[in-house]
């Protein structure tokens, strides 16, 4: 079949023209090139990118976007970076340590890379032409750029909507190589699943997961065959016999997929034995092999230019060190890295139940819509008559990754059930577009009842999103906490921080002096008893995590630090302080009756539980402020 009439839109498909094969009006999505279906997708990615990138700087950073963000600024001033597995991938370092080059840094250019990736990921449904109508690609484009999860975490600077829109995208191109019988579209996926195993390790929990729903879908059809046969076994050999004749259409390239499909399916269309024929054994014997190493070369060399250490890959790339040893680094070394940390270290143990149900809970108050779509279109393409291997697959890549992502993640943390909406996303389209069909057939012959329910369904399901993502809209508040992560500081400190970047640009000596204490439960706080080992990773105790994400702002600002230790506590404190003062409220009465020349401000550090405590000297502020204007 000619790729002309491969790309032709057929009815099924939902890229039509009207009876009789013109279009009634030419307007202007008319003069653009592609069918309906393609125009609507990439209409709907122009929104979702809009929908990312607009006040993408507006909330606060998190605690892991100031850790992650302040190792990106000291790889920017030190040209030395190495892959630690706590922070996670080093794709955000590189990437942004050179967009920060030219766009300066800044919490809209930190989230940026995420933004896109997550604004682009629409454009996957693209791939999908053969396998959905063109209404259901359109709706699940619309489903990857409107979720609520997937557009909170897509303005937040961290690896797990990279991973998983890497992957997502990897997955779709792989099934469209599939279907077009082409080995290009494998390469561009190779290159995206190495940016997804740069970005996060649990890229290989995507790889399991694959795995784990190909399995499933394996013995459904199994299941199904043995019904249909009478016997497991006529049905095993049958499936076998099948694949084999996918394997000789493949290579011959005589029929379409949706013929071959078919045959694949249907267990009672046997065809004759294989044959080996010199066209089938050399595409086994030469080209597959080929393919098969060029595409694992073009992985790996992506992932080891990330993993590698720097300065030291421009130091081999020059030709002042020998390669070889970068490359160990940048692919064992880190490999033995990742497995001492997350595999065989301390962050591998917990207990299961508890996750299982946060996850649940973030699906239900993020995703509700999408979890709901997605039911329908599994019950109503496996019992309706499509049964189709994309929507199994996506369930049970989903149900996989419900199961096992409570083992996989170290902390209990809504971003995780981003990772189980990216598979509902096919499934929810095909519900979706279910629900608009049945509406369509409701009007087409006047049946009140089946327009009320359709549209009720639609209404709620467009208000549920809409209102969601009105709430979550940069949301740092408690009442968001089945959504948002504990560590996020409230969108008030703003102020506090941008009048410390005033009082560091125009203070001589020690900017600010963070007051180390105790909590309830004995653990340290805001002390770090040598500031100089912030300036490499790792840095020095006891308690610099405990000011993020402080460090981020300061690091930005040039404002150069102290701390007092908690024995510190009161006699210990200098007579003469830095113009700025950070520390936790329990210290503030005290600091406030000290130095009657500071002015105190209390804001939410944690979304629940944890205030931060600044004093500023009045008479530096002011001096600050007018020297800015």
């Amino acid at each position: 079949m000619s790729e002309a009439a491969a790309d032709a839109p057929s009815p099924e498909s939902g890229d039509s023209t009207p009876s009789g094969g013109r279009r009634e009006s030419a307007g202007p999505l008319d003069r653009l090139p592609g069918s309906p279906a393609t125009q609507g997708v990439v209409l709907v990615t122009v929104l979702s990118l809009l929908l990312r990138i607009v006040d993408l700087g507006g909330r606060v950073f998190h605690w892991d976007e100031g850790r992650v963000g302040y190792w990106i600024l000291r790889f920017d001033a030190t040209g030395e970076f190495f892959y630690r597995p706590i922070i996670h991938g080093p794709f955000l370092p590189v990437v942004n340590n050179a967009l920060f080059d030219v766009l300066g840094a800044s919490d809209l250019a930190a989230r940026l890379p995420v933004a896109v990736v997550g604004g682009l990921l629409p454009l996957a449904a693209l791939c999908f032409v053969d396998r959905l109508s063109g209404r259901e690609r359109v709706a699940l484009a619309l489903v990857l750029a409107l979720d609520p999860l997937l557009l909170y975490y897509s303005r937040f600077m961290r690896g797990d909507v990279l991973v998983g829109g890497f992957a997502f995208g990897a997955f779709a191109l792989t099934v469209y190589a599939i279907d077009r019988r082409r080995v290009l579209p494998l390469f561009p996926a190779a290159v995206l699943l190495a940016f997804g195993v740069a970005s996060k390790e649990n890229a290989l929990v995507y790889v399991v997961c694959f795995a784990g729903a190909a399995f499933l879908l394996a013995d459904h059809y199994l299941v199904r065959s043995a019904r249909e046969t009478g016997s497991l076994a006529d049905a095993v050999v049958g499936g076998v016999v099948s694949l084999v004749g996918f394997a000789r259409e493949w290579t011959a390239g005589k029929r379409t997929r949706a013929a071959i499909e078919r045959s694949v399916v249907d267990r009672r269309d046997r065809g004759s034995p294989f044959a080996p024929e010199a066209g089938v054994l050399g595409h086994v014997l030469v080209w597959v092999p080929l393919v098969t190493l060029g595409v694992a070369v073009t992985f790996l060399a992506v992932v080891a230019f990330f993993y590698a250490p720097r300065p030291e890959l421009w130091d081999a790339l020059g030709g002042a060190a020998p390669l070889e040893p970068v490359l160990h680094d940048g692919t064992i070394g880190a490999a033995e890295r990742f497995h001492g940390t997350w595999v065989s270290g301390a962050h591998s143990g917990h207990t299961y139940v508890p996750y299982l149900l946060d996850i649940a809970e973030t699906l239900a108050y993020g995703s509700a819509a999408v979890v709901v779509l997605a039911g329908l279109g599994f019950l109503a393409d496996g019992y309706g008559g499509g049964n189709r291997a994309i929507v199994a697959f996506s369930a049970y890549w989903a149900a996989a990754s419900l199961v096992g992502y409570p083992v996989a993640t170290d902390i209990q943390a809504p971003w995780a059930a981003v990772h189980i909406v990216l598979p509902l996303a096919i499934p929810a389209a095909v519900g979706a577009a279910t629900v608009a069909d049945a509406f369509d057939r409701s009007l087409a012959t006047e049946d009140a009842v089946g327009v009320a329910l359709a549209g009720l369904l639609v209404f709620a399901a467009v208000g549920g999103v809409a209102a969601a993502n009105v709430d979550y809209w940069n949301s740092a508040a408690e009442e968001d906490k089945q959504v948002l992560q504990w560590a996020q500081p409230g969108n008030d400190v703003r102020p506090a921080l941008e009048d410390v970047h005033l009082v560091a640009a125009h203070n001589e000596g020690t900017d600010v002096l963070f007051v180390g204490s105790e909590n309830g439960a004995g653990e340290v706080e805001l002390y770090v008893s040598n500031e100089s080992s912030a300036d490499r990773m790792p840095p020095g105790g006891p308690a610099w995590h405990s000011r993020l994400p402080l460090p981020w702002y300061m690091e930005r600002s040039g404002a150069v630090v102290t701390s007092t230790s908690p024995e510190a506590r009161y006699d210990g404190l200098p007579a003469d302080p830095p113009p700025v003062i950070v520390a936790m409220p329990r210290d503030r009465d005290e600091l406030q009756a000290r130095y009657d020349g500071y002015e105190a401000r209390t804001y939410p550090f944690k979304l629940w539980g944890e205030d931060v405590v600044f004093l500023f000297e009045r008479e530096t502020l002011r001096d600050a402020r007018a020297a800015d204007n």
